[in-house]
């Protein structure tokens, strides 16, 4: 007998979504088994069970890949936005695979996205207990202050919500009111950059990822999807998951 798995990390595994999306998408009845309704994300399917979504009925499953984008500064990163405002994949070419953001990026936020088919990629990926490093270039107004930069090694809090250790240094000499500061964190909180800067009196005019972990935004251009080689893609990540999805 096949082992079963949830429905939720089915759904996310073919790249619909990721796992906490799926259950939402259980709960509003827009997910079919075997031709039922699925009531419950604690549902449990097996490899030959038919899952539907949409009336949609997910492919077989695809190895895993992983893709390197610049995002521009200007587009959002949800699959749509009820604001109306563009998203990146609006942007993506008619025939790319359907994908999920691992992490996501704030609407001015520019930089290195990465992309995947995979949602048990993704969320190996976002893991704060995977231990990857996220490294901005951070262009601030205002004084900078670099003791309070240094303090920020010890982490900080801001209205009630606590701050992991930050490394933060300033690039070069500060001359006018503008600075660029290189900042590496391991968390990704929700616009958290932006809100320990302003802490520190320092407003931040232009945020740009240049490192998820060991993959490089490079030289990549704005607005280009470059697939990361399976060789890389398979030394990042621990061997039980590369065995696993690839």
């Amino acid at each position: 007998m096949s082992e079963k798995e949830k429905i939720a990390r089915r759904i996310a595994r073919a790249g619909i979504c990721s796992r906490r999306e799926a259950e939402k998408l259980v709960e509003a009845g827009r997910v079919v088994v075997n031709g039922q309704r699925v009531e419950t994300p604690a549902m449990r399917v097996a490899a030959t069970d038919k899952v539907a979504v949409d009336g949609k009925e997910l492919a077989a499953k695809e190895p895993a890949q992983l893709w390197r984008y610049h995002k521009p500064a200007g587009l959002v990163t949800t699959n749509s936005d009820e604001k109306g405002r563009m998203t990146i994949f609006d942007t993506f070419p008619a025939d790319f695979p359907r994908v999920m953001t691992v992490g996501r990026l704030d609407m001015n936020t520019e930089g290195l996205l990465l992309l995947t088919n995979d949602g048990d990629l993704a969320r190996y990926m976002e893991l704060p207990e995977t231990g990857w490093t996220r490294r901005y270039r951070v262009r601030v107004f205002g004084q900078v202050d670099e003791a309070a930069l240094q303090g920020l090694k010890r982490g900080i809090e801001i209205d009630g919500i606590k701050y992991k250790s930050i490394k933060a240094e300033l690039d070069e000499k500060q001359q006018g009111r503008n600075a660029w500061l290189s900042v590496a964190l391991t968390e990704g909180k929700n616009r958290e950059i932006r809100k320990v800067m302003e802490a520190l009196g320092l407003q931040v005019n232009r945020l740009i990822r240049i490192a998820y972990g060991p993959f490089q935004l490079g030289n990549l251009d704005k607005g280009v999807i470059e697939e990361v080689s399976k060789k890389a893609l398979r030394s990042a990540i621990s061997k039980n998951l590369a065995d696993k999805i690839l």
